[in-house]
């Protein structure tokens, strides 16, 4: 729309003697000069409505809600009052306040409790069962040093018998092993054609779901992978032995195979 085209008609004796002025100066909003978000200050909240700043402001409340948001670890009202700025620990109280009092209304499953001396945002003790099972298959794909070690030893070397991964760690690998199958990322793949007819292992679905495998061929080639030697210990002058030293190459028939 043309601002210059709404504005009443002018006299010529108007358009001598007046001066000139820039129409467009009276058209839309006021321009800002840079466009960082600015921060409506406390004490700017308690005069107007809060969910109506003027463009380019962004309130202290959701400056909190963001910050508590962002952060796995409480933060003090302080802290935020320094982070968010412009704002004082009391007014971050109230902000909070005011954020719990909308998400109850909501009827949200959050709230932003207060914990360790700060403030922290924490799903509510209904939701404890779903968030229970969350943790506890995070915590059962959570692999050590040594596991992942074993488990690269069997999804490249499978099938194969504990005896053979010992030999290429170099330390005893059984309860590790039995770990790895009670987290369904190793299971048993028959018995070997050997004496003794030790156990052959091998790796799952669940593998390869959770490494996002399609299938084995995704492993990356055993030329892409370095294997360095153990460091020499401090205390002692001999050299521990190797991460992974290679035994002779081994074929086993599975038995009923």
């Amino acid at each position: 729309m043309d601002c210059a085209a709404d504005a009443p008609p002018m006299s010529d004796s108007q358009r001598d003697d007046s001066p000139e002025r820039d129409l467009s100066a009276d058209c839309g909003p006021p321009r800002r000069s840079d466009a960082q978000p600015r921060l409506v200050p406390a004490d700017a909240d308690d005069g107007g409505n809060p969910g109506e700043d003027a463009p380019g402001q962004v309130a202290a409340e959701q400056v909190i809600e963001a910050l508590l948001f962002s952060s796995d670890a409480a933060l003090s009202a302080a802290r935020l009052a320094d982070l968010a700025g412009a704002v004082t620990p009391g007014g971050v109280r109230k902000h909070i306040a005011a954020l719990n009092e909308k998400y109850e209304s909501a009827g949200l499953s959050f709230r932003i409790a207060a914990i360790a001396g700060g403030y922290q945002m924490l799903t509510l003790p209904d939701f404890r069962p779903w968030v229970a099972k969350l943790n506890k298959q995070r915590a059962e794909t959570r692999l050590s040093d040594a596991a992942l070690e074993t488990l690269s030893i069997i999804a490249y070397k499978q099938p194969i018998i504990r005896a053979d991964v010992e030999a290429i760690r170099g330390v005893a690998c059984g309860e590790v092993i039995a770990r790895l199958r009670d987290m369904g990322l190793v299971r048993v793949l028959g018995r070997a054609e050997i004496l003794g007819r030790p156990l052959l292992y091998g790796t799952t679905r669940k593998f390869l779901d959770v490494f996002g495998l399609a299938d084995l061929d995704d492993l990356p080639p055993m030329e892409a992978l370095r294997l360095e030697p153990r460091a020499e210990s401090a205390d002692e002058g001999d050299a521990l032995p190797p991460a992974v030293a290679e035994p002779a190459p081994r074929e086993y028939a599975v038995a009923g195979a």
